[in-house]
């Protein structure tokens, strides 16, 4: 009668040639820690990425640079506060020290300098909507202030129908700026790519 094995002896047998790759092991352990270093930097607590990356072994360098990659690129948005801008302008000088490609630079500036015409236009939107949808706003006020017999004020995203109209036409804004922001993250994948 032949020998029963147990589950461990089964799974040893069958793992028996499988080897760690500790090259492998190092390379994803530098994209971790190149995904850390991207926030520490996101955060302001590193001033340099270059000197980070500089310290790291050489054969390892390639992947702290995707992870650090990895983690700025996705910051690489439309704002949607003024707080926004700062964060994805220091991600920005991330990437260009990562990337280190002069040609990103001037993407990089023409960026920022969008990314500060889209706030202030949002802000006009944002104004012009308001205003255009006030008739409509004081005509609710007055019929509402009518029906419950005193004065009432309506802030106007609390009206279903403003909401649906601001969320369009901030939409339809979203979307001309949108191409732009695309254009960078293609731009600066293109270049990371390459090194």
């Amino acid at each position: 009668m032949g020998r029963i094995k147990s589950a461990l002896e089964i799974a040893l047998e069958r793992t028996g040639s499988v080897k760690s790759d500790k090259g492998s092991i190092n390379q994803f352990e530098a994209k971790q820690q190149g995904k850390k270093l991207a926030n520490t930097f996101l955060g302001g607590e590193l001033k340099s990425l270059e000197d980070e990356i500089k310290r790291a072994p050489k054969d390892e360098q390639l992947s702290l640079k995707q992870g650090i990659f990895d983690v700025l690129i996705s910051q690489i948005t439309l704002p949607v506060v003024e707080e926004d801008r700062k964060r994805i302008e220091s991600a920005c000088k991330g990437l260009l020290a990562v990337i280190g490609d002069s040609r990103f630079s001037g993407v990089l500036k023409q960026f920022t300098q969008l990314l500060t015409q889209y706030l202030d236009e949002t802000a006009q939107y944002e104004e012009a909507i308001k205003r255009q949808y006030a008739p409509k706003l004081r005509q609710k006020e007055e019929e509402l202030s009518r029906r419950i017999g005193r004065q009432v004020q309506l802030d106007p995203f609390q009206d279903p129908e403003f909401t649906a109209f601001y969320n369009q036409n901030m939409n339809q804004l979203k979307a001309n700026y949108q191409t732009a922001v695309d254009q960078v993250r293609e731009e600066a994948e293109k270049l990371f790519s390459r090194k």
